[in-house]
This record gives structure tokens, sequence and C-alpha cells, in this order.
């Protein structure tokens, strides 16, 4: 769906993305990997159209993403940034329903439709029971779940999540995962996530990229990157992969 061609982007003199070619979201789950400072929030952001390449061009389905407008866009693509909004007074369901606002405006008359997808998306997400709790009040691993459901509601194709799990122990983060799983599998929707976290992207992801100082170390299956010569050349640090409970993948440690 996206194409990536040509694209260099600069912060200042310091070049922080170079990729000569790259498609993406016609996997399932694509997991975005890479140290820090890598250039995985970047990419999405050019996936998201809320950064712009210094040189070379983004395109979906043979479009060029500049030229596609905004509300248009938004109904293709529902991308949840890492550092989330504040949403002081608002419910679940109330954060929920903004998902609809590429459909239907401020003003809009809602639809059947509308109600539909909102109930869906909280049905989706196990929200049906907390709908009328404040936002502000849940656990960090309600409230993702919570914007998870927003971006259902959005109704798009394709889901953009940047480090949806950075701020959640581990137990919210398999379950965030395994949400973001789910969806692929029961709705066909593509996911494009940015994790740190080499196991949970090895258990859940169709496909990983990785990212090592702005260039791509490594495209493939899960099963490719757990190798300890390919997770210490893209860390820099002695890596090892050991095996994992009966019937399950192997893991990642720091040698």
């Amino acid at each position: 769906m996206f194409r990536l061609e040509g694209i260099t982007r600069l912060h200042g003199a310091r070049q922080v993305l170079a990729l000569d070619r790259l498609e993406l979201g016609a996997e399932g789950l694509t997991v975005v990997l890479g140290h820090n400072g890598s250039g995985k929030s970047t990419l999405l952001g050019l996936l998201a159209r809320t950064d712009l390449p210094t040189a070379g061009q983004v395109s979906l389905n043979g479009v060029a993403l500049a030229s596609i407008g905004q509300r248009k866009l938004a109904q293709q693509i529902a991308y949840l940034p890492q550092r989330l909004p504040p949403v002081p007074g608002l419910t679940l369901r109330e954060l929920v329903r903004l998902g609809r606002y590429p459909w239907r405006g401020a003003l809009g008359r809602w639809q059947a439709q509308d109600h539909t997808a909102v109930e869906a998306a909280l049905r989706a997400t196990e929200g049906l029971e907390r709908a009328e709790a404040l936002v502000e009040t849940m656990s960090g691993g309600e409230r993702q779940r919570g914007y998870i459901a927003m971006l259902l509601a959005q109704d798009a194709p394709i889901l953009l999540l940047d480090e949806p799990t950075s701020a959640l122990d581990p137990g919210h983060a398999y379950e965030v995962m395994r949400l973001l799983r789910k969806l692929v599998d029961d709705t066909g929707r593509q996911v494009i996530v940015v994790l740190h976290d080499i196991n949970l992207a090895a258990r859940f992801a169709d496909r990983v990229v990785a990212l090592r100082e702005g260039r791509i170390a490594f495209d493939g299956a899960p099963q490719g990157l757990l190798k300890p010569e390919v997770l210490s050349m893209l860390y820099a640090v002695p890596m090892q992969v050991v095996p994992g409970l009966a019937g399950q993948l192997p893991l990642a440690v720091v040698s």
C-alpha cells in the first residue's frame, strides 16, 4: 500500500532517515524496530504525513501522499502518535466517537453506521462495560485500548501506531499486541506499529523492518530476526537467543 522511494529526512544537518525503496502495508501486522534514534518514529510520521521527507516521495496505493486531501487521508489511515493528548472530562464512548470525525466532520449529522462503528469498536476492544467511565480514571492499558477503539471507529483500512506499549507494564503490553494481532486476523486491517520490544515483535508480527542509523538493517519474517548475529548487529551489543517455553518462540536477551 505504501511505497517510499529515494527518501531522505534531515533534522538540521543530521540525516535521520535514508531509504532507497521500501514498500509497507500488505503483510498484516508489520513491526518497525530499531535502537533509539534509528528513525522509527520519523518513518511512521512520513507514512501518517505528520512529517515530510527532505527528498523523495511517499505514495499510497499509487497516489502521492502529498496530493491526498486531509479528510480523505484520514478515511484511509488511522494514526496513534507516541505522545497522546490529555482528554479531561471525556468518557470512553466520547473518545471513541472522535474516530468518526473524518466521515462526519464537527457538525455533520450522525448516521446509523456511525453508531454501529462506535459500538463495534468498543466491543472489539472489550470496552462496552466501561463506555461511560472517564478516560482519565483508567489504567494505562485501558486508556491505550480506548485509543485503539477510536482508531477502529475511524474505519480506516490502515492503522499506524507509534510505540503503543512504551508506557505499559509487560502484561498490558502483551494484551495490547494481542488485541492488534486479533484485529488483523478478524478484520483484515493492515497494522504498522513501532516497538522497542524484540520479543513482542517476534511473537506477534508477520513482518519486521528493523532500522539502524536511518537505514534498513533487516526486513523479513520474525524467525529471521531471532539470530544472535542479526540482533547484535542491530543493537551494537552482544545478544543471545535462548529457547522459549514449549511451543513458544525463542527469546532474545542481552548477553
